[in-house]
């Protein structure tokens, strides 16, 4: 099993928001995680990720066999861990090539291999800049500095594709893009799918669903998988909406 979460439970500020999470994910598989906001989705990507500011009271995650738990944020991605942001953040001053070129000779670092000279870099650079249509006048740039929102996204794709991570974890990448923006991003997401990896889709709408086929849809609500279903989930919550969540925990 590549990532395994047993009874996950987390708080913010003192305010629990995961109230136990149970997930398991195996290569090459696609997962979706629906819910209305508040439920606690992009919690969850959070926790994963190691973000600070969120603390683990109980349970487990277990990713390729290691306590993920246990990993600092660097370790994680290291070990083939990838977020995608809501909202990416600007990092003025950090050139997009200097910043994609540390972090995969670093991922390289931990894998054993040899660090990439500057002329392998670009042409790596160039190859998976074509997944997602990225401009070239983007990578000269600082980090999403003046990008548009769905520029911004594809730069997640652009990194997710030059890091290749086994998981990769698309936290509302679909929010605020256009029909266009938002094809392109998700044949990009597509073309890096392999047998060896998985990814995790975490969307309020079935439109991104129309192009990242899940193989297993999750309802999340109040901070616990209320239901798991196959692809027709989506349709149905497209049809009724998550009002009925409420008929189906009894509330």
């Amino acid at each position: 099993m590549l990532l395994e979460i047993k009874d996950l439970h987390a708080e913010i500020e003192g305010k629990e928001i995961l109230r136990g999470i149970n997930l398991s994910i195996g290569e090459g598989e696609v997962h979706a995680i629906m819910g209305p906001n508040g439920s606690g989705k992009s919690t969850l990507s959070a926790v994963l990720a190691g973000h600070k500011a969120y603390r683990v009271t109980s349970g487990e995650v277990w990713f390729k066999g290691q306590n993920l738990l246990e990993m600092a944020p660097e370790e994680r991605s290291r070990a083939g861990l990838f977020l995608s942001f809501q909202y990416p953040i600007e990092i003025p001053g950090v050139s997009m090539v200097n910043f994609m070129r540390a972090a995969v000779n670093e991922h390289r670092k931990y894998k054993q291999l040899p660090a990439l000279t500057a002329g392998e870099f670009l042409k790596l650079m160039r190859e998976k800049k074509e997944i997602v249509q990225l401009d070239s006048n983007l990578t000269n740039r600082s980090v999403n500095e003046g990008f548009s929102g769905g520029e911004k996204k594809r730069n997640e794709i652009f990194q997710m594709a030059m890091l290749e991570p086994s998981l990769s974890i698309l936290d509302e990448t679909d929010s605020g893009l256009d029909i266009d923006a938002l094809r392109i991003v998700s044949e990009g997401v597509n073309k890096l799918k392999r047998p060896d990896n998985s990814t995790i889709v975490i969307t309020h709408y079935q439109r991104l669903l129309d192009y990242i086929v899940p193989d297993v849809v999750h309802v999340l609500y109040k901070g616990r998988i209320v239901r798991t279903a196959g692809r027709e989930l989506v349709a149905e919550l497209e049809e009724k909406g998550y009002d009925w969540i409420k008929q189906e925990v009894g509330e």
